[in-house]
């Protein structure tokens, strides 16, 4: 009898390093804002990000071929949907009164995972057992313990912190519910495309990705946002942008060629590597009750997935995003 081969296969790794790669986004968005402001680092990150995307995307396609085979109703809609995600992430990252406050506006972004599921039921008519109800409570139950870590547990404190900077963490909100949306309405507008192993719907993120660096752009132009350039942030927008169009490679090479299941369930594990990631970078010091809200919402995600009859099923690059 054979020894059953573990599926640790180049496309399965190139999925882990996808979620490493996006799990980096939270601490050095935090650095860039520092820096540059929001606008400014979103805006050059997602351009340099595109620019790169759409050239990976040449080796097998033409970008504009990709582009006119996508349905109109998914460039619009999912991609207004996407540039809302990261105008909201960065805004709500750079809102943030220090650092240990991003780390709150992290865990609130990372609903999405379970709004995703959420969303599923009612968009896709996906079917859900009685896993999702504790799923998704865990999920709520982690955010209130990180928005209440340094205090009292108590929904008192609770509404004191958010009342602190209700527009940082009602963006981060909304970054979560724009996400967990776009999700669905990607598999449910783009289609299936198998004329090109797929290169088409992962060109509309390309395309995605200059767009919202267009629009943050000309939003920067409106502001009086100040920036700072120096060697660092030149560093940091270069990696970040490199590290975004990487993973999604990455992503898609796991997705059609590794092992979906594994790479999805290891993508979960996402908020707890961003927080260890923006602890390190940042050099941020952290109680207890931030980290029993991540393993909290990890285990919500979990049982949220786990919950959903078709959970299992392919998904696109585009859909099953675990960074942010």
């Amino acid at each position: 009898m054979s020894a059953r081969r573990l599926p640790l296969d180049r496309s399965t790794l190139c999925g882990f390093l996808a979620i490493l790669l996006w799990s980096t986004t939270i601490a050095l968005a935090r650095s860039l804002s520092e820096q540059l402001g929001p606008l400014t680092s979103g805006a050059t990150v997602y351009l340099v990000g595109g620019v790169l995307c759409l050239l990976h995307l040449r080796r097998s396609i033409q970008p504009l071929i990709a582009l006119r085979r996508l349905p109109r109703l998914y460039l619009i809609g999912c991609g207004a949907l996407f540039v809302l995600y990261m105008f909201a992430l960065f805004e709500a990252i750079g809102l943030a009164a220090d650092r240990s406050q991003v780390l709150e506006v992290g865990m609130v972004n990372y609903l999405w995972p379970s709004l995703t599921i959420l969303f599923s039921l009612l968009l896709l008519g996906k079917k859900g057992s009685w896993l999702l109800i504790p799923g998704s409570l865990l999920a709520l139950l982690g955010v209130f313990l990180v928005l209440t870590q340094e205090t009292a547990i108590s929904w008192t404190s609770f509404a004191h912190n958010v009342a602190g900077n209700p527009l940082a963490y009602g963006l981060a909100l909304t970054a979560a519910l724009s996400w967990g949306l776009y999700s669905n309405l990607t598999r449910r507008w783009a289609g299936s495309d198998d004329t090109d192993g797929g290169s088409s719907s992962s060109g509309g993120v390309a395309f995605f990705m200059l767009a919202t660096g267009a629009v943050l752009l000309l939003l920067r132009l409106f502001s009086a946002e100040i920036s700072v350039w120096n060697p660092r942030a030149i560093a940091e927008v270069l990696f970040l942008g490199l590290a975004t169009s990487l993973a999604y490679v990455c992503w898609d090479v796991a997705m059609r060629r590794g092992d979906i299941v594994l790479v999805g369930a290891a993508s979960y594990f996402t908020p707890f590597l961003s927080t260890l990631t923006s602890c390190l970078y940042l050099q941020i010091a952290t109680g207890p009750g931030l980290w029993l809200g991540c393993f909290a919402i990890i285990v919500g995600s979990l049982l949220s997935w786990r919950s959903v009859t078709d959970a299992r099923e392919s998904p696109t690059p585009e859909n099953r995003r675990p960074y942010d």
